[in-house]
């Protein structure tokens, strides 16, 4: 339950809304107490008068006229509780997927997407139940029962009402007791499907590996496990559960019978007329549903607590990566990038990625880092970008240390194609101008010329218009590399990084695409990353990495002459490339 009040803030803004809402709902709760009264009196009317038309019409016209009134104040309720609770469930996505946007790469790296989701679906809308359906149930249930008990002890017979009530406290030891394996049983269940959503993901996302090695059956079989698990689960849940109705409606059943014994008895004994036996026994049925709600509002408010408890677990979560202390805008960066004695290991990790790593570029110049895979070249271009924090000191901007730049200002500054070319279920232009949302088609286009794509683009039906598939499926390997290499272009930023962004293409495409980059690159800082001397050979300044550490330096003929890893890694392209010219 205290899980709830962590939403202080959204309830101190919207609690005009909630006060309105039950206030509608106790106008309506007043009402429904009228009916019964008025059942009464015509009773004990046409027991002693006998039964007219006037009469008939009078009471009936008394009767339609407060359900007139109940359903209009229904209506009220509805809006103010349930449409605030709409809100909060707004308010909680909202905030949850901003929150979501703030957590560093490594969170991501430990959590599962379907996780993840199941946190946004299932967990908020069992918050919101608790606190829309819920709160109706709490404020009915406990006014309906005070004021039924209250008419009941001062306007028919006290005895009969402390007689007939008499089964009515077993219900609530009963109600708190299965209240709390409820909350127990409904964490397991949300657990199991967080699992059951990520499996479902996972396989849909990688659909064609299954299918490419005819393992349909065998995620079917982990399927129906985890499936099985989730429906154990809820059984689990519902053999609590399930002993709830059962138990009110056998409770309110002895408080019937005692009303219509003790009370039967003391109308043929005078006792009592018979209308104010009518009126009770009506006020007594409408204690039925304030007894019902009780089990609803424990399973209800149990599971949003649950629910809440879990997301609050993950809204406390951190970013690692967060603008460093004294950060301040600069007025403009240039590119000038220097590593000083940096040494890096993986968040959780002492294994280090990278070992005393000491570069200096200025403003304009090119970079290339080439190296066996693992050597860490990608890593030194996700440090650069702070999607993992380097040691303090160890990597300048234009002088400036990376932690005193604003997160948001550094990766503006920074156009990046990296290895795994991500690329949205938008259009082919939206995903181009993804930097730059403003940019017009004609820019657009530019850039496609520029990356080699736009001949590509122009043979789809709806050209820019395309829309493509999840993670760009609708693409090749190399047109997605060549859109990414696109969107790059159109951000125009400072620093430009290219990680690995050729290996998809032909080498002939690789050529013209650089040939292009040539004159956009013009007074830009550029870090080229590839496995393919010929992508880096025209580069000013050259590194040669290995198990993350430098071990060549220069530009290509310097390296060449030396005769060591870079020239080995050139002579086997050179080889490679002989023998694929002459197959």
């Amino acid at each position: 339950m205290k899980e709830l009040f962590t939403l202080r803030d959204f309830y101190k803004t919207n609690k005009w809304a909630y006060i309105l809402g039950i206030l509608w709902l106790l106008g309506t709760d007043l009402l429904q107490m009228i009916t019964p009264r008025l059942l009464g009196q015509f009773t004990d009317t046409v027991q002693s008068q006998g039964a007219t038309p006037g009469l008939i019409w009078k009471y009936a016209n008394l009767i339609v006229l407060v359900a007139v009134g109940v359903a209009l104040f229904r209506f009220l309720w509805r809006i103010y509780i349930l449409g605030t609770a709409r809100r909060l469930e707004y308010y909680i996505r909202d905030k949850l997927f901003k929150h979501l946007q703030t957590l560093s790469p490594s969170f991501y790296d430990h959590r599962k997407t379907g996780d993840l989701m199941a946190h946004g679906t299932n967990d908020i809308n069992a918050v919101r139940a608790s606190m829309g359906i819920g709160i109706v149930m709490l404020v009915d249930s406990v006014f309906l029962t005070i004021m039924a008990v209250v008419l009941m002890l001062t306007t028919i017979d006290w005895k009969l009402t402390l007689i007939a009530l008499i089964p009515l406290p077993l219900l609530a030891l009963v109600a708190l007791g299965l209240g709390r394996q409820i909350n127990v049983r409904f964490r397991v269940v949300q657990e199991t499907f967080s699992r059951l959503s990520e499996r479902v993901q996972e396989n849909i996302s990688g659909i064609r590996v299954i299918k490419a090695f005819a393992r349909e059956k065998a995620e079917t079989k982990r399927f129906s496990g985890i499936a099985g698990d989730y429906i154990l689960a809820n059984m689990h849940l519902i053999r609590v559960w399930g002993l709830f109705d059962p138990l009110v409606f056998f409770i309110s059943s002895l408080s019937f019978i005692i009303a219509l014994v003790y009370g039967g008895g003391m109308v043929m004994q005078g006792a009592l007329q018979l209308g104010s036996l009518v009126a009770f026994i009506s006020y007594q049925q409408m204690l039925t549903w304030p007894m019902i709600a009780i089990g609803w509002v424990i399973n209800v408010i149990q599971r949003g607590s649950a629910s809440m408890g879990r997301l609050n677990v993950l809204l406390g979560e951190q970013p690692e990566i967060k603008d460093g202390p004294g950060a301040m805008p600069v007025e403009k960066i240039s590119g000038k990038i220097e590593f000083r004695n940096l040494n890096f290991s993986y968040p959780g990790t002492h294994i280090p990625v990278l070992k005393n790593i000491n570069i200096s570029l200025l403003p304009g110049e090119t970079l290339a880092v080439v190296g066996p895979t693992g050597s860490g070249k990608s890593t030194l271009a996700a440090l650069l970008l702070r999607l993992y924090n380097p040691p303090p000191g160890t990597i300048f901007i234009d002088g400036i240390d990376i932690y005193r730049i604003p997160l948001e200002q550094l990766r503006q500054a920074i156009g990046c194609v990296p290895q795994d070319n991500f690329l949205f279920s938008k259009t082919i232009a939206h995903n181009i101008a993804f930097g730059r949302p403003g940019a017009s088609l004609p820019e657009i286009e530019k850039a496609a010329r520029a990356a080699r794509v736009y001949d590509d683009i122009e043979e789809f039906l709806f050209k820019f218009d395309t829309v493509l598939g999840e993670r760009g499926v609708t693409l090749s390997g190399g047109q997605k590399q060549r859109v990414s290499i696109a969107r790059a272009l159109l951000k125009n930023p400072s620093i430009f990084i290219l990680d690995d962004a050729f290996s998809a293409v032909d080498t002939q495409t690789e050529e013209a695409i650089l040939l292009e980059l040539k004159p956009r690159l013009k007074g830009k800082t550029a870090i080229i990353i590839s496995h393919r001397i010929s992508t880096v050979k025209d580069a000013g300044q050259i590194v040669v990495l290995k198990r993350g550490e430098i071990v060549e330096q220069g530009t290509h003929q310097e390296l060449l002459e030396r005769g060591g890893l870079y020239a080995d890694l050139y002579e086997k392209q050179q080889l490679e490339e002989k023998l694929a010219s002459e197959g």
